[in-house]
């Protein structure tokens, strides 16, 4: 079976992107996207040697300094500097697996055609990916608005055998690994550092990568509510399908009809309640997470649109016969919807963290921190302080970057997106869901000991059951931040295909 995807025009999905990374396909350029990129790097030869006219980024300089012409001897050199000049990136490294989606995405926004690339410059970007070798880029340096300018540098730097990359869980000079397979630097050609440069992979990736585990975080936080919901004595009720109807936004009712369809054969839901009402963050469970999803299938389609699109400056048009200049690396439409999905994310963890609060504080006839001889024993008291701590900060995280903009480039650039800053934001804000996530299910399944000898629905039972084999119930005190760190690895041995959980 061929375990390749090629690069072509066909609309590349993000589940396509998740199948790529997933089952580790390589890559190749399909003949489709050879053609392309040959043709319009002979269109720009073409038009170079027969044109003196100023071209930005082609044959001037960058930024402020488009004013300024190049001689044609030194276009190439014009190209390396800006490579070298641009990588300026600083702080802590971008995760390899994003600096992975970073180079297909960047290969995949070449390959239309209306780039000016060397075809060699994108076959080497596709030996870097399907080598594993992977550029150091750094997370912070870019504006997300004339591309992702220092990132991006970073990412090509290799390709003149700069800078350094990761390989075989080594960091080495880029130079090295240039000799080890036996490759010569790239020189590049006129506009191909522009190319390479302007283009906003950086927070696509990011993007990507976090949609690629939205879903699951959706789903694995409708799973755990609907534990602790069972565990809180709760109401079957505020599901009911008549309430969403008369409301029917998507997310709310997919919501409703999942935690019913947990629920369903189940004692706790089905024995006479002795409450009227449940608070909100269990009453509530459809509107807030149901609202989370609407967001989330809004921003994959800012993203889908993305992936595909060519966002390098200046775009060439063969078949018009322009060059033409613009403002297509603009990275608004991610930033805004990078903070509206650090938004979304961030309040699925301020609700689990009440369903938590609520776990805890000895109401509906559970004991005070769900712990045998309380007082004695702290039992669950601090978890929830962990699970706070993180909301708080998520909180702050999920302030919108997009709202701000620092002129640069002595005025040329007078607006940006900061999407950048919103993408390395959103990521964290999807770690500490994750962590809060685990704390609540934590406390929930500790909780659910107390409706026994009722038992939950087969589904429940079946997944409670699994996550006991690897952290036992809380009998006395003990260090809680190896449980914390064991049901976060339960949770990521966890994959959700189709509404179905497998585990991997």
């Amino acid at each position: 079976m061929d375990n390749t995807h090629y690069i072509s025009t066909e609309v590349l999905s993000l589940e396509s992107l998740q199948k790529i990374v997933s089952y580790h396909k390589s890559l190749a350029l399909s003949d489709e996207a050879r053609v392309n990129i040959q043709k319009c790097r002979d269109y720009l030869d073409k038009k170079m040697a027969s044109k003196t006219k100023p071209i930005y980024g082609i044959n001037t300089g960058f930024g402020a300094l488009c004013n300024v012409k190049i001689s044609k001897e030194n276009l190439s050199k014009l190209q390396e500097n800006l490579v070298k000049s641009h990588s300026c990136g600083t702080g802590d490294e971008v995760p390899t697996e994003i600096v992975k989606l970073m180079l297909l995405l960047k290969i995949q926004s070449l390959s239309y055609g209306h780039s000016g690339i060397q075809l060699q410059t994108v076959e080497r970007l596709v030996d870097f990916y399907n080598n594993d070798i992977l550029p150091i880029v750094y997370t912070q340096g870019s504006l997300g608005a004339s591309g992702d300018l220092a990132p991006l540098a970073h990412l090509a730097l290799p390709l003149l055998g700069e800078g350094e990359v990761n390989f075989e869980g080594k960091r080495i000079h880029s130079s090295e690994i240039l000799k080890q397979f036996n490759w010569e630097p790239i020189v590049l050609q006129s506009k191909e550092g522009l190319a390479l440069l302007n283009g906003t992979q950086f927070m696509s990736a990011y993007g990507a990568h976090i949609l690629m585990k939205a879903n699951k975080f959706s789903y694995l936080a409708d799973l755990i509510g609907t534990i602790s919901l069972e565990a809180f004595d709760g109401r079957i009720e505020p599901f009911h399908e008549l309430i969403h109807f008369i409301r029917p936004h998507k997310g709310q009712i997919v919501t409703a009809n999942r935690v019913k369809g947990f629920l369903e054969g189940s004692e706790i839901i089905n024995q006479e309640k002795k409450y009227v009402q449940d608070p909100y963050s269990f009453r509530c469970i459809p509107q807030v997470h149901g609202a989370s999803k609407d967001a989330i299938d809004y921003v994959k389609k800012v993203f889908k649109t993305e992936i595909n699109s060519v966002t390098d400056n200046p775009n060439i048009f063969v078949e018009s016969d322009q060059i033409i200049s613009g403002g297509n690396f603009h990275g608004q439409p991610l930033a805004l919807a990078l903070d509206f999905m650090a938004i979304a994310l961030a309040e699925l963890g301020s609700i689990s963290e009440r369903r938590t609060f609520q776990l805890v504080s000895g109401l509906r006839n559970l004991p005070a921190f769900l712990v045998h001889n309380p007082g004695l024993n702290s039992g669950l008291m601090i978890p929830q302080y962990t699970a706070a701590s993180i909301v708080s900060q998520n909180k702050q995280l999920a302030t919108p970057s997009s709202v701000d903009s620092i002129v640069s480039s002595n005025g040329q650039e007078d607006h940006v997106s900061m999407g950048a800053n919103g993408a390395t934001k959103a990521l964290k804000v999807m770690e500490n869901l994750e962590r809060i996530l685990a704390i609540e299910l934590m406390n929930a399944s500790q909780a659910i000991e107390y409706r026994r000898p009722l038992e939950s629905s087969d589904f429940i039972e079946m997944f409670l059951k699994a996550y006991r084999e690897e952290v036992p119930l809380v009998e006395e005190d003990r260090i809680l931040h190896y449980d914390i760190e064991k049901t976060i690895t339960f949770l990521n041995s966890f994959e959700i295909e189709e509404d179905l959980l497998t585990i991997t």
